[in-house]
Formats: structure tokens, sequence, C-alpha cells
């Protein structure tokens, strides 16, 4: 399967969809879709990314991120294509509706 690497103006208009329709804005920043969740504690932010991984695996397109006791800081970007793509929109969607479960 080819991936088709996004235009600017295709990330955008990607972006103001998946913002649309969460509770807190993903963001580009240095080339990468960017998020930052906040949850209860250090045991829902480990959850969180426990439940992702499976979600993660599944899709075969594993993000950058990090864990700082209750706060998850994602990036997603699509190495093969060196760039924004379809798949890290839908992985994005993936992860805020798994969010939203543990809030």
């Amino acid at each position: 399967m080819t991936i088709k690497r996004y235009t600017d103006t295709e990330s955008q208009t990607a972006l103001h969809s998946l913002n649309s329709k969460s509770t807190h804005a993903w963001h580009i920043e240095d080339g990468q879709l960017t998020k930052t969740y906040q949850f209860a504690d250090f045991i829902h932010a480990f959850g969180f990314m426990s439940s992702a991984a499976l979600v993660i695996e599944k899709h075969n397109h594993h993000p950058d991120w990090r864990n700082v006791y209750k706060t998850v800081t994602v990036q997603l970007t699509t190495h093969e294509v060196d760039g924004l793509s379809e798949r890290d929109f839908d992985l994005a969607h993936e992860l805020d509706r798994l969010a939203g479960e543990r809030r």
C-alpha cells in the first residue's frame, strides 16, 4: 500500500476536522501532529498508554510519546513519507477516543 504525504493544505484541513471532534486541540509542531493529554493521576495516564499501545500496534504506526506523572504527550508523523499522512490523523482520532474513555 502506498502512503501519500499530505500537503500543508491537506494537513490543515485534516487538523481542523480532528479538532472539531476533540476537547483539547491537536497542533502541528516541527512537522509532527502533537497533543498533550492530562489525566487524573499517573494510573489513569499509564492506563491510557497501555490501552493505546494495543491500538498503536494494530495500526503498526508508532508515535513518539512521553509520560510525566499525569501528562502524556503524543507526537505523530509518518516516517515512510517524512511528513504527515492520513495514518497520523486516523491514529489521533483513535487516541482521542481512548483518552475520552479514561477521563
